[in-house]
């Protein structure tokens, strides 16, 4: 079982993707923006992987710039980005090494698939 911080400004998306992720069997914590997400990384709350959208709307930190923070935080975290828009060569640049991307919308096997390669890697 994984602690997965689920980030994005969507409420509806966000607990869906949290519905899916307890029904495998993992824990999620919930942040609708960078600076919600930080306060959990911050913490002494155990944390496997970060799922984050890349645009978040209404903060000053997108994911790619969570994610770095992130990892400057926790080392070992994982990270999976997600995102409705096009992913671009320069987009990816800014990727964390070994992070994967989700594309929106994205079903509940692709969801759980790119999770589990994720924790597994």
């Amino acid at each position: 079982m994984a602690v997965i911080l689920v980030v994005e400004d969507e409420v509806f998306t966000r607990q869906i993707a949290e519905m899916m992720i307890q029904d495998w069997g993992h824990d999620t914590l919930s942040a609708s923006d960078a600076d919600e997400a930080l306060s959990f990384l911050r913490s002494a709350q155990h944390i496997d992987a970060l799922f984050t959208d890349i645009y978040l709307k209404d903060s000053v930190l997108g994911g790619c710039e969570l994610a770095h923070q992130a990892i400057e935080l926790r080392p070992k975290l994982r990270v999976l980005y997600t995102t409705g828009n096009f992913v671009t060569e320069k987009m990816k640049a800014l990727f964390i090494e070994g992070a994967k991307c989700l594309r929106k919308p994205y079903t509940q096997d692709q969801l759980q698939n790119s999770l589990e390669a994720l924790l597994a890697a």
